[in-house]
């Protein structure tokens, strides 16, 4: 691919570089920035699609980092090597923290206060980079050492955005204590050779892929990477009337390729039940068209019996936020389901439901069978290229292979969702499912405590 030169430099739009990338126009760094994950995750797959279209190239071609294990000089190292097979190579690396530093402290905490209760393990990583960058110790906060630690200290250590520490230092200290996190090592610095590589040093053909939720401008590789390659910002969108407009950006590709579309009433229904948010709602018109068969238009009916009655309160919530391992949303959709009389038996079922799927997941992953599957694939492109293999598989017994007879967007889900467990783990479970089961109908003890007791074994384990 030729490389760009004269319009470098400007924050771009995910159009622009596509278009560029269309006419075998490839800059030598792509910096995808933002707090809007959804969005940034999907430019990323776009352009990484792009650069590599093949995808069997593309499993050679394209080397995955994640920032907590990034090294500069390993990376530097990977960019000046030629790819293993002929044409462009791409580096990513996912949540760098190379534009880090206390300017971006504020924006940090404000994801650790954020993702206490709904995402531990994200707010963990977040903490021991917010250690790396103040050059605080765990051993130091932990038992209350923290609080040794008086105002004024506090101010030169942490500029801005750590008012009202108590409210979210010691529960971060006590969640990675108790994970036993290994230290974020502290790198960010450490770019000069990189700068180098990146403006000259570099095979033709290989580019370096950067995500971060928040950026140093002043950091003098941001100015590099400004300066030779592309910026892509997703901020996260304000206003219900930009929300929309968005998600209906973002679905008119999937919805046109399926030949559907949203009628004026079934877009209002479905602003009602997700308020627009881009994960939820492009999850649910994905679920829509797969769901509407051969109508060619989506009525809001058909998002009333999808999605239920509030958003809160439909199973479907229940369910993923189980696959999710995010106790705080499976609660609160338990409670809805069981406020508007749905009964504690029937919430069971859906529960074992989807814990055997998971299982016949993990087991199908394992059997070697699904050649070509990946957890960050498109559902289209699964129907297309996994789906018609796997119904081949299909068999009326039990076992790994009965989850092949379910519906194609079940099966896409669950094979999604299995990466987060291990096999032995969901084997434990459906023993506890089974001695749950027997407890309900056999014991009066409260139904509630006991669904309460299963989830929290489902979301509380790694």
């Amino acid at each position: 691919m030729e490389r760009r030169g004269d319009d470098a430099g400007q924050v771009a739009s995910l159009d622009m570089v596509l278009a560029e990338l269309r006419q075998g126009k490839q800059a030598p760094c792509y910096l995808l920035c933002g707090d809007e994950e959804f969005r940034l995750r999907d430019a990323l797959d776009k352009i990484t699609a792009a650069l590599i279209p093949d995808p069997v190239d593309r499993e050679l071609n394209l080397s995955v980092t994640d920032g907590e294990n990034e090294d500069p000089d390993a990376l530097c190292e990977s960019l000046i090597t030629a790819p293993l097979l002929p044409g462009p190579k791409v580096v990513l690396v996912r949540n760098t923290r190379l534009f880090q530093s206390k300017n971006v402290l504020a924006p940090l905490i404000g994801r650790i206060r954020e993702r206490l209760g709904q995402e531990p393990s994200r707010a963990a990583a977040d903490f021991m980079q917010f250690l790396a960058i103040t050059g605080l110790q765990l051993d130091d906060l932990r038992d209350g050492g923290w609080r040794r630690i008086d105002d004024d200290s506090w101010r030169r250590i942490v500029p801005e955005g750590g008012d009202d520490r108590e409210s979210w230092l010691p529960k971060a200290v006590e969640l990675c204590a108790g994970r036993e996190s290994a230290p974020a090592r502290e790198k960010h610095e450490d770019s000069e050779r990189l700068e180098r590589v990146l403006t000259g040093g570099m095979p033709e053909g290989n580019c370096l892929i950067l995500t971060a939720e928040a950026v140093d401008r002043r950091k003098r590789l941001f100015k590099t990477v400004t300066a030779i390659g592309r910026v892509l910002v997703f901020a996260r969108v304000k206003g219900e009337a930009r929300q929309q407009q968005i998600v209906m950006e973002m679905a008119a590709g999937l919805l046109e390729r399926a030949g559907k579309r949203l009628s004026s009433a079934a877009w209002a229904a479905l602003g009602q039940k997700t308020g627009f948010s881009l994960r939820e709602s492009l999850g649910a018109i994905e679920k829509l068209v797969t769901y509407a068969g051969e109508k060619p238009v989506i009525e809001a009916q058909d998002v009333e019996n999808l999605i239920g009655r509030t958003k809160e309160g439909n199973v479907f919530d229940l369910t993923g936020a189980l696959a999710g391992r995010n106790l705080k949303a499976a609660l609160a959709s338990m409670q809805a389901l069981l406020e508007r009389g749905d009964p504690p038996l029937m919430i069971f079922s859906m529960i074992v439901r989807e814990i055997r799927l998971l299982f016949q997941a993990k087991l199908l992953i394992a059997s070697g069978s699904l050649a070509g599957f990946s957890a960050e694939m498109e559902y289209g492109r699964f129907q297309k290229t996994v789906h018609p293999a796997l119904k081949k598989l299909a068999g009326d017994g039990e076992g790994s292979l009965a989850i092949a007879s379910q519906h194609p967007f079940v099966v896409y889900q669950a094979l999604k969702n299995a990466g987060r467990f291990g096999r032995e783990e969901l084997a434990g479970y459906l023993e506890l499912l089974l001695q749950t089961d027997l407890a309900l109908k056999t014991t009066g003890r409260d139904p509630r405590l006991l669904l309460e007791r299963v989830m929290i074994a489902v979301c509380g384990r790694r």
